[in-house]
């Protein structure tokens, strides 16, 4: 069985966007970069917001040879997943990778994550939070930057309770820290 990994760079205060919706100071240096590249490479497919999607869209057609070593190697890992993007207002993109569904179905990603070869992750915090109130999410890596932007979206939901257990933590160079956690669901 594959598990749900939901994966989010974020302010040491807990949030992917600040309250303009930048989000500019969470763009990981290449020491970061590279590895998050490396936690990513067991993901088959990405579950992904409306937004997230948009926001990560540039990989599906950049070129897998331009650039810096670990944007090349991001850029292949992304555009040989699957993803499935949720929104009620997109229908398509630009890769025959990815598929839109307009509702996120708990009972359908439970199937998923029984039959896929791969771990799934799961982008976007509004997404996020719903799979993470079903009890999907079977671990949480979160990259915190050295910032403090004091509101703005949240990477977690704050109406739902999960126990957490810590698996592997690291500290960064320029200050980022990694937490890998594993949730114990009911």
């Amino acid at each position: 069985m594959a598990k749900l990994i939901y994966s989010a760079i974020a302010s040491l205060d807990g949030y992917i966007a600040d309250a303009d919706g930048v989000f500019d100071w969470a763009a990981p240096d290449e020491e970061v970069h590279a590895f998050l590249n490396e936690t990513e490479r067991s993901i088959g497919m990405f579950l992904l917001g409306r937004r997230m999607y948009e926001v990560l869209m540039y990989w599906e057609t950049v070129p897998v040879d331009a650039g810096p070593a670990v944007s090349r190697d991001f850029a292949r890992m992304w555009q040989s997943a699957d993803k499935i993007v949720y929104s009620r207002t997109r229908t398509d993109g630009p890769s025959e990778r990815t598929r839109f569904e307009p509702e996120f179905d708990v009972d359908a990603v439970r199937r998923l994550k029984q039959s896929a070869e791969h771990d799934l992750s799961v982008g976007g915090a509004n997404l996020a939070a719903q799979a993470l109130a079903a009890g999907l999410v079977d671990e949480l890596h979160l990259y915190l930057n050295p910032i403090v932007v004091g509101g703005g979206t949240a990477a977690l939901p704050s109406d739902v309770r999960i126990g957490l257990d810590l698996l592997d933590e690291r500290r960064f160079a320029a200050g980022a820290v990694y937490l890998r956690y594993t949730c114990r669901n009911p």
